[in-house]
């Protein structure tokens, strides 16, 4: 077995680092050495050997208990929501398959046909995969306690298809602008509100009076509303209000000021919600049967709730929107999620760009 890192830097400027793998026929002790610009480059080249070499230890645990292991540790540190969808997952396909397997049984192989048994039972791939990702999470902490290897590396996933939204085009979204303005209902401003601005779903339900400045033209968000599986059952459910989705979720959008004399209308005390005008939230479920029927009413293509954010996301590139401006608004991590899942060009926009081409230019 490989042990003992030793590494120091050489007066050319690079480092050495050297592991010892035993000792020699005459009792002299053998090395094996590594070169790298950094140290931290010669230290991942001896890591990796070392893991390589590992013995392989055989843990006894069954998975269902090393899922338990698993879930209490993260438990403080993730949203309850988050944990929800992990025990919902974990109770429907991870345990039934391979709960009661050692944790050091699980092979490729296994993966592999549960893969396909999960596609023959019509699951779409991205559940999979979702699946998949916790049990590489599950066996990630497995590793890293008790020094185990780890038979999801290499694990090909499913091919995942980038989901193609229904959006309204712009005649569309007009005239579903204009039934809003005309029916000035509380529901319908909020909807309204988030055409302008892009927020989710369960962001708009979680909007209280407390998190909108009306002169200075600010919304803060700060929480979100769900409904999530209750611990301990199979089927009850809870609606909760709890934190955004992550940190880059808390933020503040200034509001275009058409919005405001219609906001003015329906402004209630601080700790009551826009959507339901009450010290409750409405949960965002009852707010998409709204939609859907505000759509019927108003002879519009049935969509999704969320489509509106994507519609938001292209109107404001059109507009000249710069892309990071417009990622912090929407409140994403980073601007390759704005760019790569939000921002969808009309054909009408792809022609208007393709009749500047020239022969000859």
């Amino acid at each position: 077995m490989m042990n003992g890192l030793n590494i120091y830097k050489r007066k050319d400027g690079r480092y050495e680092g050297r592991i010892t793998k035993g000792k020699t026929e005459n009792g002299k002790r053998s090395y094996r050495y590594f070169f790298g610009k950094t140290k931290q480059v010669v230290q991942a080249k001896m890591k990796a050997v070392q893991r390589l070499f590992a013995p392989v230890v055989e843990l006894d645990l069954t998975i269902e208990t090393l899922y338990d292991e698993w879930l209490l540790s993260i438990q403080h540190r993730v949203k309850e929501s988050t944990v929800a969808n992990y025990q919902l997952k974990a109770e429907k396909h991870i345990l039934p398959n391979f709960g009661e397997k050692k944790t050091s049984e699980l092979s490729a192989e296994d993966v592999y046909q549960f893969i396909q048994e999960r596609q023959e039972a019509g699951l779409s791939n991205r559940y999979i995969a979702d699946i998949l990702i916790e049990m590489k999470s599950i066996y990630k902490y497995a590793v890293r306690k008790y020094h185990i290897v780890n038979p999801l590396d290499g694990i090909t996933m499913p091919k995942v298809k980038k989901p193609e939204i229904q959006l309204l085009d712009e005649k569309e979204q007009k005239k579903l602008q204009e039934y809003l303005f005309q029916n000035p209902s509380r529901s319908n401003i909020c909807i309204a509100l988030t055409m302008a601005t892009g927020l989710r779903i369960g962001e708009l339900c979680g909007l209280q009076w407390a998190n909108i400045d009306l002169k200075k033209r600010i919304l803060t968000v700060n929480k979100t509303v769900q409904r999530i599986r209750k611990r301990g059952s199979n089927s009850k459910t809870e609606v909760i209000l709890t934190e955004p989705k992550s940190e880059s979720s808390k933020r503040s959008i200034p509001i275009p000021e058409f919005l405001i004399p219609y906001l003015e209308k329906f402004q209630g005390e601080a700790d009551e919600f826009l959507l339901s005008g009450k010290k409750t939230p409405t949960e965002p479920r009852a707010l998409q049967y709204r939609f859907a029927k505000i759509l019927k009413n108003g002879k519009l293509p049935s969509v999704h709730f969320h489509a509106l954010r994507h519609m938001f996301a292209s109107k404001c590139i059109k507009l000249g929107f710069d892309v990071k401006t417009l990622s912090e608004i929407l409140g994403h991590s980073n601007v390759e999620i704005t760019l790569n899942r939000y921002v969808h060009s009309s054909f009408e926009q792809k022609s208007a760009y393709m009749s500047r081409i020239q022969m000859g230019v």
